[in-house]
């Protein structure tokens, strides 16, 4: 079994490294990426973890770009997370996301909904001090009182539209397309079914996309076979995973492993890399 779409608490995941890849093992998963939003600050724990635990370790991210107003998430795999230029673009990714949160206290308080700033700056105890992000939001107003649920603090105040929404600043799918080939990964688009807005895949594609997160636990049976049927048009890998982050937004159904993601598609997948990169098969470093 194999998952390559997981959060810790290095962004808003409500597991730690360890506590992840013990949900791994019990799950029986032998292949997992943890890809946490644009930081990379919990993969030297999830190797050490993982090479304890008998598991393979792809070192993954997710990382935010942007077209138009509308969020593109791109995640990346076998990436060099000691990379001194994704180290760069990741330091004015989380800038970005501090200023945005920032400025949606803000408009919380103009509104009479007041959550102290310390109490979202602070962080939860992550990896990645800095890392901060809507879901640490919507957790300071449940923790509050002004809402029952996180899910019910997007739909008042934090989803696009609403009255304390900011829009982010990110760079386009192909900027980051290429921070991830400078890092030695593949990219691969995540979640179209989310996305809603397939006239875009093509343009993505041809960019110098790798794959498509085809198979995802919001994606119904038909909605992965029009993926699976789209990204073979196109010329794509297909990757796969549960998005598991660990709390209620959840819904309790979301588990390691939780999706079924063909073996094949990852060997494929793989062979994508290998053949991006140069890598030899049994070194897995550039030729």
């Amino acid at each position: 079994m194999i998952d390559l779409h997981l959060h810790s608490t290095a962004s808003d995941g409500r597991s730690s490294p360890d506590e992840l890849v013990r949900a791994s093992a019990r799950a029986g998963l032998r292949t997992v990426a943890v890809t946490d939003h644009d930081t990379v600050a919990a993969l030297d724990r999830v190797s050490e973890a993982c090479a304890a635990a008998g598991i393979d370790c792809v070192p993954g991210i997710e990382i935010t770009s942007m077209i138009g107003d509308e969020d593109v998430h791109v995640l990346g795999y076998f990436i060099d997370h000691g990379s001194p230029a994704l180290a760069t673009f990741l330091d004015s990714q989380v800038s970005d996301r501090r200023r945005r949160v920032g400025e949606m206290i803000s408009r919380l308080d103009a509104l009479g909904v007041h959550v102290e700033p310390e109490d979202v700056f602070r962080g939860e105890g992550g990896l990645d001090p800095r890392w901060i992000g809507r879901p640490l939001l919507a957790r300071a107003l449940l923790r509050a009182g002004h809402v029952r649920t996180t899910r019910e603090a997007f739909q008042r105040y934090l989803a696009v539209g609403r009255a304390a929404w900011v829009p982010r600043r990110a760079p386009s799918p192909a900027e980051v397309i290429r921070i991830v080939h400078d890092a030695g990964g593949i990219s691969s688009l995540a979640h179209p079914g989310m996305l809603n807005h397939d006239e875009w895949i093509p343009g993505i594609a041809a960019a110098g996309l790798d794959a498509m997160e085809v198979y995802y636990v919001e994606h119904s049976p038909e909605i992965t076979i029009h993926y699976r049927v789209l990204a073979e048009r196109l010329g794509l890998a297909m990757s796969g995973g549960s998005d598991f982050h660990g709390d209620e937004a959840a819904h309790g159904f979301i588990r390691p492993g939780c999706v079924p993601y063909p073996e094949e598609a990852f060997r494929r997948l793989r062979e994508r890399w290998e053949g991006r990169h140069g890598v030899r098969r049994t070194g897995e470093q550039p030729t």
